[in-house]
Formats: structure tokens, sequence, C-alpha cells
């Protein structure tokens, strides 16, 4: 997800609370340690005290193989941790650290010469740092199961960039050629394809503000652009008028994200942790009304994140199925309990607005998608422990 203005519309203290726990996983902490894990050991972890200015990152040297980080934020305002490769390609990352709060992130690292970064504010370049990773150590994707879900879920990739493209393109040109209820209705079924695919897109992060950042979320004297900025045009302004430069810069960003999505396989860990920043999506984007605030199209962009949330846990099932058949029942149970929450709200064209929902909607919103997201953040720990 690209960077975002986390400035929430007014909620319940009850689903502010259950928002919290949605986004936060696994809390705990641990001390830096320079070992990896490997062949069914539990990864080492790296300890990351973030403030509002510094990234403390317990070591700058570490082994090839999987490795948790462990960042807790003593600052005053929310965080991101990231780890990235050459090209601020994004390996890992852990969003919606509240001040107080500890957050995991599972990452597989082989040998190279990486990044970290915290984000206080969620905006910028980050508090970076080095990261240098030396040796061997074998890969997840040796096992043949886990390597098998890695090209299940690109072939799922593959079915929705197209589409993307389609559909993205038939709104640019309803744009360009002034068309505002056209472009209005194209909005949310392009966005739906984006946000399938989101974990993959995210990979390569200096695409992903471009297309999908919000007003707030560019650091001091970068432009607002992509989906949103148009959206505020047409809802707001109800206009196209000055649009064309960006709707033309949004369809040569899409196009180069799924040229670049279409060539890029993740690997285990990637699909598990999508699986779940997909679910932390929902939780502070879409149920809050913050991710499409002019437009109040939310519950279509919650749909897509579930369902390319299920398609990260369908590839990676033959794997759980072998190592947590319990966890699975309780994954698919949970997926099916909040499907049915979100189908209440189905329409002839599409989904309920979201300024038309209730609090009390909101909270069974809120309460399904924090009981799946609590399932699904576990099966990082067990694809790592395989």
């Amino acid at each position: 997800m690209s960077v975002r203005d986390r400035r929430l519309p007014l909620l319940t203290a009850g689903l502010l609370a259950a928002l919290t726990t949605a986004a936060c996983g696994g809390a705990g902490s641990g001390s830096g340690s320079g070992g990896a894990s490997g062949g069914g050991e539990a990864a080492d972890t790296v300890a990351v005290a973030a403030t509002d200015d510094a990234c403390d990152v317990a070591s700058s040297e570490l082994a090839a193989g999987t490795h948790s980080f462990s960042v807790t934020n003593s600052g005053q305002q929310v965080t991101e941790f990231y780890v990235y490769a050459e090209g601020d390609r994004v390996m890992g990352e852990v969003e919606n650290i509240a001040p107080g709060l500890t957050r995991e992130l599972l990452v597989e690292l082989p040998a190279g010469d990486y990044e970290t970064a915290c984000k206080p504010g969620m905006v910028g370049d980050g508090i970076r740092g080095d990261l240098t990773v030396t040796g061997e150590a074998q890969s997840l994707s040796e096992d043949e199961t886990l390597a098998q879900a890695s090209t299940d879920y690109q072939r799922y990739v593959q079915s929705q960039t197209g589409a993307l493209l389609e559909q993205t393109t038939a709104f640019v040109d309803a744009v360009k050629a002034g068309d505002v209820e056209g472009a209005k209705a194209l909005y949310p079924v392009a966005r739906t394809y984006w946000e399938r695919i989101e974990p993959v897109a995210e990979v390569f992060g200096d695409l992903d503000p471009l297309i999908d950042g919000r007003e707030g979320d560019q650091a001091e004297g970068e432009d607002f652009t992509g989906y949103h900025r148009i959206e505020q045009a047409l809802w707001v302004g109800g206009t196209t008028e000055g649009m064309t430069p960006y709707a033309d810069q949004l369809l040569a960003n899409v196009q180069e994200i799924v040229d670049l999505a279409n060539e890029t396989t993740l690997e285990p860990l990637q699909l598990a942790n999508g699986a779940k920043a997909l679910l932390d999506e929902i939780a502070t984007g879409k149920i809050t009304g913050e991710e499409d605030r002019y437009s109040h199209t939310d519950l279509w962009d919650f749909a897509a994140n579930l369902e390319g949330s299920e398609a990260a846990v369908q590839a990676l099932r033959p794997f759980l199925e072998e190592a947590d058949p319990d966890l699975v029942a309780e994954i698919d149970e949970r997926f099916a309990a909040t499907e049915a929450e979100l189908e209440q709200y189905r329409t002839e064209g599409g989904w309920t607005l979201h300024d038309q929902l209730t609090q009390e909607q909101l909270q069974g919103l809120s309460d399904s998608i924090t009981a799946l997201s609590e399932s699904v953040s576990q099966v990082a720990a067990v694809v790592a422990d395989r």
C-alpha cells in the first residue's frame, strides 16, 4: 500500500478499538540476532526501535535466511517499517504501527545489500539504514509445494492485470472525453483489479504511491496524482477539467506496474504477508471510509481486497493443509463469515456507498475482519517454519 494520510472520519470508540486490533496482528518483542532460520527452525528476531526521529535496527549484518523484525514504535506518530532491496524493491513491510505498539515482519532475505526504513507519519522516504546479508540458506521456494504456490499466485496476477489495464484505459478515455458520469461509473470497476493485486504492486514502492496515493500522502513538494486525484475532481468538483495530464500519467504508471507485475513472482512469505496486508487495508482504509473519501465507493475496494487476500491464501493452501489443517479450517470459516457479512450490502450496481452504512453495520464488518485477520496473521509463521 502506498503511504497514507491516516486521518480517520469520526467513528465510535469501540469501532476504532476493533480496527486497531485488526491492523496490529501478532505483537511481541525480541532481541536482535545475526542468525537466520532455515529447515523448519524458528526465525530469529531482530529488534527495531522506531521513534519520530530514529530507526534503530539491532543488527546491520545478518545471515541469509528468514528473519523476524520486531518493530516497536516509541514515538508519537503512527509509523511503518520497510526492508528494501536495490531500486527500492519492497522485500517486506509492516504498516500502521501505532505509538506504543509492536508488530512483527517475517521476511526471507538472500545474500545482498538492503536498506531498512521507518516512516514516522507514513510519508516520505523514511529514516533509512544499511543492511548487509551474507552467506547461503535454503530458500523456502526449494519446497516444491511452496514453489508451486508462488507459480499459482503468479497466474492469478496475470489473470487480473489485463483487466486492470483495460478498465483503467476505459476510465482514462472517459476522463479525457469530459464524460464525468461515465468516469464515475468506471472508477470503482478499474480499482477492483488494482486492489486485488496490491501485494505484488506494492513491491514496486516508487509506483504505488503515484497510482494510489491520497491527498496528504505526499512529501513536501510532491504532486497529488493517480486514481484519487481524479476521484477528487469527479466527485468534489464535478468536472474533468485539468485532469488529462493526470489521466495520462495514471495510465502510463498502470501500464508499467502491469508489465513489472507480470514478470515478478512473489516468494512464499511475500504471499503470506500480502494476504494479511490486504486485510489491514480493509481495516484501516475501507471500513473507515478513508480510502475513497470523495466517492464513498469503499466497499468495492473492500470486496477486492478480500478476494485478493483469499487468492494468496488459496495459492498456499496445499502447503497449509499439510502443515496446519486446523488453521486452514479456521481461515475458511472466517473468510465465509466475512463474505456473508459483506454480501448484505451488495446492490444491483455493485455495493452500498460507505456513507450510507450505519455505525452498527460498520461494526459488524469490523468484527468479521478482526477475526479473519487474526487467523490469516498466523500463515506467515507456518510458512517460515516449514
